[in-house]
């Protein structure tokens, strides 16, 4: 790892951090930001010392203040610094004189509101002293294992009745990675797949970046063993040339999902006005992520779709796709979204449509069920005839993956085969994704299950084919490259370490 990458660690698992503009009043970011802090410190999720810098108190949660950067004794790590922006520049000059490495800077009101001079100001006095910093205007950093939390979003709020209520809960510890420019869609994300029990190695907020960027990040995950997956919201990109050399070398070893907001005029005005973002042609992004090999997403479903999918299964050797049901309807709307995304459902090979003949031959398939692709099992399928007919298809060399449709309201389906289904996956390079459509409660606890064994499943025909597109378009990629082979060895050799 480079010198100048292994720096932004600091970031991530400082062994001292400060918050500057740290304080006893609740509804304040730096408030929250620290008790984030103090909380998994108390926890012992957070081991590295932490101080707090405010010249108007003596002591925070117990916590002694210091009234500024350079009077904290010791070595100091990282900085997080949440005070008005006219402060900041001196800030950073107390954390140069500290010999500080690593610096967030939560505050606005610099480039997105025109005040490049004060952004530039800023950039100057860390690039003289070498130090590394986010943002300003951004979200900060959050990681799931080393306890380093600097969203000032409160987890829980208490509402106008006297409730309170989960309001920004934080992911349970995953293999994702989440990088972004916008905090609001940052945090978004972190709602979104906490709330489905998908989880998150780190997270990071860039703001304006006035210095860290995409690429620099992206070359600081493709070296850390807690992220498998890399999503990336992007408005713009200021050095496209250094991104496009470092997403190459990641993307061989890592998958990179992105979502380019900025695609229309209107959406280009208000990136600029986000951010202070030049957002630059949409052709030319649709370009290099497709050189790249970093995997676009048309929309927020199908970005959390695929990178989930991403994080459970491997990706896949080819397009051509098969589907199972026990309803013949959500299973023609697979085919056909499956068809719309460049994947194949043909109808099998004479050996496979075989080997369901003789299924019902010896009684184990209804007589009337199809097997051409989709495969139906219809209405009185059985857990047995998932589990076998989900064998089949593992065991067909010409299917590339499978889409498994797991309605529960069939009668007879009393969801054994979800595990079976998962031990067959086990023994196999090939991907699945599965849907049970619903929101009861038992919809949710199907999905639920197949999820806890690594079998991404989703709420609606479509959201599992843009799933096994996203495995589909990234095998492509990784085999264009010639190391296909080699990523589907290292992702099993992982798989069988569980």
């Amino acid at each position: 790892m480079e010198e100048e990458t292994r720096k932004l660690s600091a970031f991530f698992k400082p062994s001292s951090v400060a918050i500057v503009g740290a304080t006893k009043k609740i509804d304040k970011a730096g408030h929250v930001i620290f008790k984030n802090f103090v909380e998994n410190k108390m926890r012992g999720v957070f081991k590295g010392e932490l101080y707090a810098v405010n010249p108007t108190e003596d002591s925070i949660m117990g916590v002694k203040c210091y009234p500024s950067v350079t009077k904290i004794p010791g070595k100091l790590d990282s900085v997080v610094v949440v005070v008005p922006a006219n402060v900041v520049p001196e800030i950073m000059k107390e954390a140069a004189a500290k010999k500080v490495t690593d610096v967030v800077i939560i505050s606005s009101g610099f480039g997105e509101v025109g005040n490049h001079e004060l952004e530039q100001q800023i950039v100057d006095i860390a690039k003289q002293a070498g130090i590394r910093f986010l943002g300003p205007n951004c979200l900060g950093v959050y990681d799931s294992k080393t306890g380093v939390d600097m969203l000032f979003l409160p987890e829980t709020k208490v509402l106008a009745t006297g409730d309170e209520v989960i309001a920004t809960p934080r992911p349970i510890p995953g293999n994702i990675a989440i990088v972004t420019q916008s905090g609001a869609f940052g945090a978004a994300a972190l709602d979104y797949l906490a709330g489905r029990e998908v989880g998150v190695s780190k997270f990071v907020s860039f703001g304006n970046k006035a210095d860290v960027n995409e690429g620099e990040m992206l070359r600081y995950l493709l070296h850390d063993s807690e992220t498998k997956v890399i999503m990336l919201y992007v408005e713009d990109i200021k050095d496209g040339q250094e991104f496009i050399r470092v997403a190459e070398t990641v993307t061989t070893r890592k998958p990179v999902v992105a979502i380019k907001s900025g695609r229309t005029d209107a959406g280009a005005r208000a990136a600029s006005s986000h951010t202070g973002a030049l957002a630059g042609s949409d052709q030319i992004y649709d370009a290099v992520f497709e050189q790249t090999g970093i995997l676009r997403a048309q929309d927020m479903d199908e970005f959390f779709h695929m990178g989930k999918a991403l994080s459970m299964q491997p990706p896949a050797s080819g397009r051509s796709v098969g589907i199972i049901t026990d309803a013949g309807g959500p299973g023609i709307m697979a085919a056909d979204e499956c068809v719309l995304k460049g994947l194949r459902v043909e109808r099998f090979s004479e050996r496979t449509m075989g080997r369901f003949e003789k299924l019902k031959a010896d009684g184990k398939l209804p007589q009337f069920a199809s097997n051409l692709n989709p495969v139906d099992i219809t209405g009185s399928g059985t857990d047995e005839m998932f589990e076998l007919s989900t064998r089949i298809l593992f065991q067909d060399p010409e299917i590339c993956g499978i889409v498994l449709l797991g309605l529960h309201h069939t009668p007879a389906v009393q969801e054994e085969y979800i595990d079976k289904v998962a031990e067959l996956a086990e023994g196999f390079d090939k991907p699945i994704v599965a849907c049970d459509i619903g929101e009861t409660e038992m919809a949710l606890h199907t999905r639920a299950r197949f999820d806890k064994h690594s079998i991404p499943a989703y709420s609606s025909p479509e959201d599992a084919a843009r799933a096994m597109s996203g495995l589909v378009r990234y095998g492509l990629y990784l085999k264009k490259k010639g190391c296909f082979e080699e990523y589907i060895r290292s992702f099993m050799q992982s798989k069988r370490k569980k």
